[in-house]
């Protein structure tokens, strides 16, 4: 099936709140949408009551929208495919997925995360683990929002990322919507890279709420948080401006300020002088941003580029470093200029 062509179904890979927000929004449009997920008991709930219950219960799904334990079943005849499963599970599913993928169809990628052992972003192993006629249909979904809220059709902003014109712009209309508008880039590098790591500078953003400091430092936090991003995206091929967009600025100006982030949620019981594995205990979902911690950590050490405030955090995680002494730190640190000249500045 031709990309322009209007498609009927969808498989959407992962079951977890994002997945079923992104999977309501294809069924409300028209698409018959297959939600894959891992757990028998959970596509059974789903198709039983007509809601996620586990994950987004406060959204009804379509009738249009069937949830499966069936990998096969799922992407059987589908005119595009959706992964979205934990950054931690996606090299799994791919190679599950591999045999069944439907050839000359767009295969989009809306999970945030680098790998930890490989140190590999989600468009790296999803090149790895599909089959090769995938390669030139691969997009990637990213931006500032939030499940619930995209679930509520609360007007909402993403960036599809893709080298390929024709994929690009086929995905983007299958998204947009009344309350989802899609914008389009060929970065997929910078897009990759700002929606990992925001969730590593939303666990510091949120550490320092916890610690009862003000605006001013949640917006130094950022601004720097986002100068790391923009390093690391570079130093890996990217484009800075990229950082400036809905995946870079936009991504984590919400991850770092939203109530709903749960990285900022893991800083914020850190802050407050919690343990960071009663804290998850606690969750019940994923926060990404613990793991990408550290890999950012370690790919950052690997390509020598300077990430001060993502290397305190992973301090903080995983070397039980006093958040309180981690600000003392970047607070001391040698003073430089604002920007590099490879900012242009």
């Amino acid at each position: 099936m031709a990309h322009g062509d209007k498609a009927k179904k969808v498989a959407v890979l992962g079951a977890g709140a994002w997945g079923t927000a992104l999977a309501r929004v294809l069924a409300t449009k028209g698409d018959f949408v297959h939600i894959w997920s891992r757990r028998e008991d959970l596509a059974a709930q789903i198709n039983g009551t007509g809601r996620n219950e586990r994950y987004l219960p406060s959204a009804q799904l379509p009738y249009s929208l069937r949830a499966t334990h069936d990998l096969k079943e799922a992407l059987r005849d589908a005119t595009m495919v959706v992964f979205v499963c934990p950054s931690h599970a996606t090299r799994e599913v791919a190679r599950l997925a591999a045999p069944f993928v439907p050839k000359d169809v767009p295969v989009v990628s809306a999970t945030k995360g680098i790998e930890n052992e490989s140190l590999m972003f989600i468009d790296e192993i999803l090149e790895a683990e599909l089959p090769a006629h995938t390669r030139e249909h691969l997009a990637f979904l990213s931006g500032p929002s939030f499940a619930k809220e995209l679930a509520a059709e609360l007007p909402t902003g993403v960036v599809i990322g893709s080298k390929n014109p024709a994929v690009r712009e086929a995905v983007m209309r299958r998204f947009h919507a009344p309350y989802m508008r899609t914008y389009g880039s060929d970065d997929i590098v910078g897009v990759e890279c700002g929606g990992a790591l925001k969730n590593v500078i939303a666990i510091g953003a949120g550490a320092a709420d916890g610690l009862g400091f003000g605006h001013n430092t949640r917006g130094m936090l950022i601004t720097r948080g986002l100068a790391e991003i923009a390093r690391l995206a570079m130093a890996r091929g990217g484009k800075a401006i990229t950082l400036a967009g809905l995946s870079g600025m936009g991504d984590l100006v919400l991850t770092c300020c939203g109530e709903l982030s749960r990285n900022r949620t893991v800083g914020l019981e850190l802050g407050r002088g919690g343990k960071l594995a009663d804290i998850l205990a606690g969750l019940g979902h994923v926060a990404e941003g613990v793991k990408t911690t550290k890999s950012a950590y370690d790919l950052s050490v690997k390509m020598n580029v300077e990430m001060p405030i993502t290397h305190e955090i992973y301090k903080v995680l995983y070397e039980d470093k006093p958040v309180v002494q981690a600000v003392r730190d970047l607070m001391s640190r040698e003073l430089s200029a604002e920007f590099e000249p490879a900012f242009g500045g």
